[in-house]
């Protein structure tokens, strides 16, 4: 069962909540970090990004920039930009977009739920990517970046959910990129004791989005026990920061793929290849996958649907997946595309960038693109129950939850 703990968060204070919120560090390159922090300079993406303070030639993964990230984050404390609850709690987090809202509970997720598998995830994470969160979490005693969870909806959750949402927030405000978050504090013990009590009735957790941070909480966590071999489970290391939503209110996106060049074949060659393995239909113009087993291609400035096969992977919830389809049949056999984290000649463009994103990449440094039918959370929740990995990038969330609006502090 899930053990799902209301914490001690520090938080902006109250008028400072939209200038601090950041989208995920992730998010940006370098130069996008350093241009966004211009243009709004108490964004946390300065303490989550601090590489930014220093000269554009500074290694990002130098010891200075976690210990700048760690003095950033103190002295916001120190001059009020941010205070720290006295009592735990957990908040209700709801975000807005394009008239869609989701709702989820922010509190600490346990590290031993995650050993235990109760809190399962659905891919692998590279190193390099971890070690850099497991300095920032360290360095700085604190994870700055909630984990994306999920769970199958319950409906006294629900309620106690919308109860406390006809209160007046402790934050309202929209973001530059058109999201509305709204944040209450569930403080009374009742309610807290009542949301801790049914979350122990889930039997399973889901990573949506955020393994990388995830797994790298988990490994700072795992250093701190061996380095006090007497905890008693209760210290806040032993937990991470998350915001749990409830599997009806999620939305994936489709996450996308474009291709450099065509393995050495002639755009006519190639297209003669995937007839082959796919009923191939020009399209009029672009137009998304209507369906499961559909993928949309952009080729020599035309759009084409790919339907595919019947599949005889349906007992397999890795295999019947569309982005497993297109690997399977496509991109390997005709591209010679392998390992899709190591390939240089593939990559990747998040469902929330439009087909015309797709059309700029062909026509400026790609080949081919494929438009994907989003993965469902219940083919997500599938894989992750037959304990399988999906293929790299076969989930974008959207909206993203901002950084800076909660942190959980980890001493010792």
């Amino acid at each position: 069962m899930a053990d799902v703990r209301p914490f001690c968060a520090v938080r902006p204070r109250e008028g400072l909540e939209d200038k601090i919120a950041a989208l995920p560090y992730d998010v940006y390159n370098r130069t996008e970090a350093r241009e966004e922090i211009k243009k709004s300079p108490l964004s946390f993406l300065r303490i989550d990004r601090a590489e930014t303070q220093f000269p554009v030639d500074m290694d990002m993964y130098d010891i200075r920039v976690y210990e700048k990230a760690k003095a950033l984050l103190d002295e916001m404390m120190e001059q009020g930009q941010f205070i720290e609850e006295e009592a735990p709690c957990y908040y209700i987090y709801e975000l807005t977009m394009d008239g869609r809202t989701q709702t989820g509970i922010v509190a600490c997720a346990s590290v031993d739920d995650y050993e235990n598998q109760v809190i399962k995830k659905h891919e692998n994470t590279r190193a390099e990517k971890e070690e850099d969160r497991i300095h920032h979490v360290d360095v700085c005693s604190a994870q700055t970046g909630p984990i994306f969870l999920a769970y199958r909806s319950r409906q006294e959750i629900n309620e106690r959910t919308e109860a406390v949402k006809r209160e007046k927030p402790l934050y309202d405000f929209i973001s530059s990129d058109g999201i509305r978050h709204r944040v209450w504090k569930i403080s009374d013990s009742e309610s807290v004791q009542s949301i801790r009590e049914n979350f122990r009735q889930v039997d399973s957790v889901y990573i949506a989005d955020g393994h990388h941070r995830c797994a790298s909480a988990v490994k700072v966590a795992r250093m701190r026990r061996k380095a006090h071999p007497d905890y008693s489970g209760r210290e806040e290391f032993n937990t991470f920061l998350s915001v749990l939503f409830p599997d009806d209110q999620l939305m994936i996106m489709a996450y996308n793929r474009v291709v450099k060049d065509l393995n050495g074949n002639s755009a006519e060659a190639f297209l003669e290849k995937v007839s082959g393995r796919f009923w191939v239909e020009k399209s009029d113009g672009a137009a998304y996958p209507d369906r499961k087993g559909r993928i949309a291609m952009y080729l020599a400035r035309h759009w084409y649907m790919l339907t595919a096969p019947v599949s005889d992977q349906e007992d397999d919830p890795v295999g019947q997946l569309d982005v497993s389809i297109l690997q399977r049949e496509l991109l390997t056999p005709v591209l010679g595309i392998g390992d899709l984290r190591t390939d240089t000649r593939i990559d990747f463009v998040g469902g929330i960038r439009g087909l015309a994103e797709l059309e700029r990449r062909v026509e400026e440094d790609c080949s081919v693109a494929f438009a994907m039918y989003p993965t469902s959370i219940s083919e997500l929740f599938a894989v992750s129950d037959a304990g399988l990995l999906m293929p790299p990038k076969s989930t974008w969330f959207e909206p993203k939850l901002r950084s800076g609006l909660f942190i959980h502090r980890i001493e010792p």
